[in-house]
């Protein structure tokens, strides 16, 4: 059974933009992805905020054909009304951190990978950044 990791906008746009020193932990991530070691999932939300930071430096047709060949790397979860009620009624400070986490953990996924881990207060999800996660501190 392949593992099951959740990647939020930190992570996707340190891939894309090559922002250092972030980008090799991230693209190691989705290299382990590409090759089949690791399942990849993140949120429809990501897509949107990728897509409002990369239009601003690249514009929009090359935004989305960058976005195009992300969306090959991994699963696109959906964001539903019940992930946003969890999300208006939790304890998170930053909104969207909450709706990364509500969408991971009503999808079963074990793992969430971002690179502001001291945001997630949480217990019933890892919660790791790309370089915590790939050293196997806790290789789930």
């Amino acid at each position: 059974m392949l593992k099951k990791v959740f990647v939020d906008s930190d992570i996707v746009l340190d891939l894309l933009c090559g922002r250092e020193p972030f980008y090799e932990p991230a693209a190691s991530l989705f290299d382990l992805g590409e090759t089949g070691k690791i399942k990849l999932y993140t949120s429809a939300l990501v897509f949107a905020n990728v897509f409002f930071i990369l239009r601003k430096v690249l514009g929009n047709e090359q935004a989305k054909t960058l976005l195009r060949k992300l969306e090959l790397l991994l699963a696109v979860l959906a964001v539903d009304k019940k992930t946003v009620s969890l999300a208006l009624n939790s304890h998170f400070q930053d909104f969207e951190d909450a709706l990364q986490y509500f969408t991971a953990r009503e999808n079963s996924l074990p793992v969430l990978v971002t690179r502001n881990s001291k945001d997630y207060q949480v217990k019933d999800i890892i919660v790791q950044t790309a370089a915590e996660y790939l050293s196997g501190s806790v290789f789930v």
